[in-house]
């Protein structure tokens, strides 16, 4: 009797096969993976700088607008629209900021208030993480305090400042022509401490904005704030008596510095009027909305664009800047 044809190599092979089977369209899905991470994705902005704006919005009676959504807000660039890209209300987002007295002479009766509502400014408006520096300037440029986030040693900082009293290795060189050299002491805030910092960054600056002196124009001075990004705001505290009758002429130049950044040149003749400019300025600082977005002009030619912001009431007032460098090749 002849023995039955064993069959275990066939349902070796069968199952074989069905142990191969899940495998065998890995080829197809492998090459379906790779053609879709070669594919470009939208959100992807290959050379083009995502633009930051700080943005502060009043009403018609001086009041912060806190409550707007992104929806109110429109940008343009060079008279083109932009698509907003990033949206947020900020409050404590930390903050790099200057104090830059004027110690000339035309500043020797009004110090002593400055000093002491400077005091007042640094308990208001400074915040954990925050870094502040103070600069003082007249016939030289003085760092009389580097970056620290105590209030105590700001304080003791501007309490050194004096009446055209140099102190060693300010940050511009002592030569030239006796003056008040607040261009020089703006571009050296911002050209030697500011321009390695992130984020938010402002520039305090008490002085009666009378210039005289400067190796640095005021354009050159306004160009490099505007380079690092830095807000500038001028608190005006001139002593009218000093000039004499129509010999003063500083507030034009301020307007200009300050409008031009996103700042705001606030002009006082009294102690109480120093402490609202003050008041003022700690709240733009501190109630901001971020804006974003990538230009549509994608050229790298290092040119300057204007910027305009609207914003969908009729009541509303923009504090923002007016424009920025692009990147040059």
């Amino acid at each position: 009797m002849r023995k039955p044809t064993p069959k275990l190599p066939l349902l070796c092979m069968l199952l074989l096969l069905a142990l191969l089977a899940p495998m065998l369209p890995w080829p197809a899905r492998a090459q379906q993976s790779a053609q879709q991470q070669e594919r470009p994705q939208e959100t992807i902005r290959v050379g083009v700088n995502l633009v930051n704006l700080y943005v502060t919005v009043r009403d018609k009676n001086k009041r912060i607008l806190p409550d707007l959504t992104e929806e109110d807000f429109q940008i343009f660039e060079d008279g083109q629209p932009q698509k907003i890209d990033s949206f947020a209300r900020e409050v404590n987002l930390p903050l790099t900021f200057g104090m830059l007295i004027d110690t000339s002479i035309s500043q020797e009766r009004v110090l002593p208030m400055e000093q002491d509502a400077a005091d007042r400014f640094l308990e208001r408006v400074l915040r954990a993480k925050d870094l502040a520096f103070v600069l003082s300037f007249d016939v030289n440029v003085d760092l009389l305090g580097d970056y620290t986030g105590e209030r105590r040693e700001l304080m003791r900082a501007i309490q050194r400042a004096r009446i055209n009293s140099p102190m060693p290795d300010g940050p511009v060189a002592r030569s030239g022509p006796v003056g008040t050299k607040l261009y020089d002491a703006i571009y050296a805030a911002c050209k030697d401490r500011l321009a390695g910092e992130a984020g938010r960054k402002a520039l305090i600056i008490l002085t009666d904005a009378v210039d005289a002196g400067s190796q640095v124009p005021l354009e050159e001075a306004l160009e490099v704030a505007q380079r690092n990004d830095t807000v500038i705001h001028i608190i005006g505290v001139a002593d009218y008596g000093f000039y004499g009758w129509g010999g003063y002429s500083g507030e034009g130049y301020a307007k200009k510095l300050a409008e031009q950044t996103g700042g705001r040149s606030i002009f006082v003749n009294n102690e109480k009027k120093l402490e609202e400019a003050f008041t003022q300025i700690s709240e733009e600082l501190r109630t901001q909305y971020v804006l974003g977005y990538y230009p549509t002009n994608r050229s790298k030619d290092g040119k300057f664009r204007k910027i305009e912001i609207k914003v969908k009431r009729n009541d509303a007032k923009v504090l923002a800047r007016k424009g920025y460098y692009a990147p040059k090749q």
